[in-house]
């Protein structure tokens, strides 16, 4: 199971990115195969955002690297979790001729 950390902070309480790693990295026994942090502001630029992830790698040895962005960097994520019936999907999604490797367009 990975380790996921992350926090929503106002400017008077922004401890940085170092803390973030620290913290971060105090999850590795939860997630030794990898790590990831990012950092963002909210739209009003009045918070400050942070992910942090320890990756355990089952799937997907050399992909599948956190906090996740869309193209537009709108929409950061971090996923805890694993998709076991990915052949399945992809071969329902091939048969549907559904375009596969393009960008999702999120819907917001």
């Amino acid at each position: 199971m990975c380790g996921i950390f992350g926090w929503l902070l106002p400017p008077d309480r922004q401890p940085g990115r170092d803390v973030l790693e620290s913290l971060t990295n105090r999850l590795a026994h939860r997630g030794p195969d990898g790590s990831g942090f990012w950092t963002g502001k909210t739209e009003n630029g009045r918070y400050e955002i942070a992910f942090g992830h320890r990756r355990l790698s089952i799937i997907d040895i050399e992909g599948g690297a956190q906090p996740m962005a869309s193209d537009d960097g709108k929409i950061v994520l971090v996923f805890n979790g694993e998709v076991y019936n990915y052949v399945e999907l992809r071969d329902e999604l091939k048969a549907s001729d559904t375009s596969l490797g393009r960008p999702v367009t999120p819907k917001y």
